[in-house]
């Protein structure tokens, strides 16, 4: 039997860095697939949506038919690890914006929250992920959850403020943990939602 396939939304953006940074999970039971069609979003039982250009994105998804079946499939509950860009893609309001967003993660956006590319920055980040606690992040043009929804739960916070959340199957961060040595946060997705065996 053939291990969970998780794809990258691989139209723009660092999806290449998430990709190596599930290979170094070492769990080797899951297939990496770049995600650029729809038969390819049909084949998958996660997704990862990277950093990059939020307006890309949705501008390209929907070029390619793929906007209202993402957004069905994340409904359904396909299991979900947005990043910066990503999240606000997913995300129900983004302050001063009428872009297009799948609206499946009930928060509220500011987007370049911090400043230009020359103010990204790295900061530690607090997170109630077992195994993991306090983990550097790295915030590039990074976004601000400015309201929460209901459902949502915060697991990282920094200076006390959300810049990780769950929802549901859906996980998302305001900064990059792709870019970092340390796996943990892939390996605790992983395993929390296609293995179904979270660390302890």
């Amino acid at each position: 039997m053939s291990g969970p396939r998780i794809g990258l939304l691989a139209f723009q953006g660092d999806y290449e860095a998430h990709g190596k940074a599930l290979a170094r999970t070492d769990i080797a039971s899951i297939t990496i697939v770049e995600v650029r069609c729809l038969s390819d979003l049909e084949g998958v039982d996660a997704l990862i949506i990277p950093g990059g250009e939020s307006t890309v994105m949705g501008m390209l998804l929907e070029r390619f038919g793929m906007f209202k079946a993402l957004k069905t499939r994340i409904e359904d509950g396909l299991p979900v690890l947005a990043t910066c860009a990503g999240l606000i893609l997913l995300a129900k309001n983004i302050e001063g914006s009428n872009q297009a967003r799948l609206g499946v993660l009930d928060v509220t956006v500011l987007r370049n929250a911090y400043g230009r590319q020359i103010d990204s920055f790295h900061a530690p980040v607090q997170t109630s992920i077992p195994q993991t606690g306090t983990i550097d992040g790295v915030f590039i043009r990074a976004p601000k959850i400015t309201a929460l929804g209901e459902g949502v739960k915060v697991i990282a916070t920094y200076r006390n403020e959300p810049v990780m959340v769950r929802q549901g199957s859906i996980v998302a961060a305001t900064f990059h943990p792709e870019l970092l040595p340390d796996a943990s946060l892939h390996r605790w997705f992983i395993q929390s939602f296609l293995l179904k065996t979270p660390q302890e």
